[in-house]
């Protein structure tokens, strides 16, 4: 499990001088599960480090990577299988992650059938997803949409959205912007 990312969390946090219990009360979580993160004993889904991105005044990048940063990134396709895997039933890849002060944030998603779980989200920003193998539902707000490969999906990501692998596996881009 990647623990990077809960040291950076922590790091930043404490840079701050703020508490557990203050960055999980503005996230809406509770300490326990900041402290499970912070630890390296569960990778957080993206919505969840979009929160405590947003808490600590961060990107989502500050986050993933080490602090370099480049003007232009360059990743060969078999980088891409060093996907984080949660426990909400999905792995990801985040690209770009080194680039310091981007807008967006892509992303590349593998979820399972049957795997997929949690509650609905919603984060700031605006978000594109972009189908490149199997077939998922994905509700947003009120409609769902059966999506399959080629088909995209671009909305505001504060609406309450949530997927649901049809196929046993589906692979997804999602795109992000970062408020911050």
């Amino acid at each position: 499990m990647d623990s990077g990312i809960g040291r950076r969390i922590r790091k930043a946090r404490r840079l701050q001088n703020r508490t557990l219990q203050d960055i999980a009360d503005v996230c809406g979580f509770t300490r326990s599960l900041l402290c499970k993160i912070e630890a390296g004993k569960t990778i957080p889904p993206v919505s969840t480090l979009t929160k405590i991105a947003s808490a600590l005044g961060l990107q989502v990048a500050n986050l993933l990577s080490d602090g370099t940063s480049a003007d232009k990134i360059f990743i060969s396709a078999d980088k891409t299988s060093d996907k984080t895997m949660t426990d909400k039933g999905y792995s990801f890849f985040a690209f770009a992650s080194e680039k310091q002060g981007k807008i967006m944030q892509p992303y590349l998603f593998v979820a399972e059938k049957g795997r997929v779980r949690g509650k609905p989200l919603s984060h700031p920003g605006e978000e594109f997803v972009y189908v490149l193998e199997g077939k998922m539902k994905y509700r947003v707000g009120a409609v769902e949409y059966l999506m399959s490969p080629g088909d995209s999906l671009y909305f505001d990501s504060i609406e309450e959205h949530e997927l649901q692998p049809v196929t046993a596996k589906v692979v997804y881009l999602a795109v992000f912007t970062d408020n911050k």
